[in-house]
């Protein structure tokens, strides 16, 4: 439940170029969201991408550790906000968050922010 495991990443480079070309996308400052349905079955409602500019943080510390604390407060709710969601459609995504923030912000502000960004995408798969 509180897992995030290999089989959830997402590392397909098809699938990748897929989302980027066909997918739909909103912005939930400090993320940008851009999500697609897939039909190829799998163990896992979502496969995710998390990315950071190379061009807005230089060093990779601190990319780094915006994808480390963006990745827990994906993990810690992605279960309530998403997965039930998705498990009740009976439908799979493949998803991308991007930061896009100018500066680095602490954890708890980042977990709220990913809280709406979840919700968000729920209300743009039910509609």
């Amino acid at each position: 439940m509180y897992t995030f495991n290999k089989e959830e990443r997402l590392c397909n480079k098809k699938l990748i170029d897929k989302l980027f070309h066909n997918g739909s996308s909103f912005l939930c400052y400090p993320f940008k969201a851009s999500w697609l349905f897939i039909d190829e079955p799998g163990e896992f409602p979502t496969q995710i991408l998390f990315s950071v500019s190379k061009r807005r943080y230089k060093r990779a510390v601190d990319r780094n550790l915006i994808k480390r604390r963006t990745r827990e407060a994906y993990r810690l709710n992605k279960q309530q906000h998403l997965y039930n969601v998705l498990i009740s459609l009976d439908k799979r995504i493949i998803l991308s968050v991007g930061f896009i923030g100018k500066e680095i912000v602490e954890y708890d502000f980042m977990e709220k922010k990913m809280l709406k960004l979840l919700t968000q995408l729920c209300a743009e798969i039910t509609k």
